[in-house]
């Protein structure tokens, strides 16, 4: 296991799972209630509850991590490049978020920079295949 390879599996869990609590509750109880999120966080935005909101951080930052995890624990082909997309729908997400609540907080920093990690370790990771040894002449 390489240096990318093992801080990309670290950051999908520190993405996934996450998103994964956050979302649930979102999504049972729309009006933020649960996590003590007031309906006005959604005033310059086009959603009037948390649901759509939830759904979408479920799908993008909970599940579609969890699959990439499982992508590069298992190193299918092309893993890399579902790194740099996860990196990609995340720093995608905190900047609408941003641009819709109007405001940035020190989570939001935190989130853009896990997204950059993604990005370039995705980027690494690019080259890499299960067969590698396989294509560059040793035997081993």
């Amino acid at each position: 296991m390489n240096t990318a390879r093992i801080i990309a599996i670290a950051v999908l869990i520190f993405v996934g799972f996450p998103s994964l609590m956050g979302a649930i509750p979102l999504i049972i109880d729309p009006s933020g209630t649960l996590l003590k999120m007031p309906l006005s966080l959604l005033a310059r935005s086009p959603f009037t509850s948390f649901f759509v909101p939830g759904m979408i951080l479920l799908l993008a930052n909970g599940v579609l991590s969890l699959v990439v995890l499982i992508f590069t624990w298992r190193k299918v082909h092309g893993y890399g490049w579902w790194i740099a997309l996860q990196g990609c729908v995340l720093g995608i997400w905190i900047t609408v978020q941003v641009l819709m609540i109007r405001m940035v907080i020190w989570a939001h920093c935190v989130y853009w920079a896990t997204a950059l990690v993604l990005i370039v370790c995705g980027w690494l990771l690019t080259d890499d295949s299960p067969d590698e040894a396989q294509y560059s002449g040793r035997g081993d």
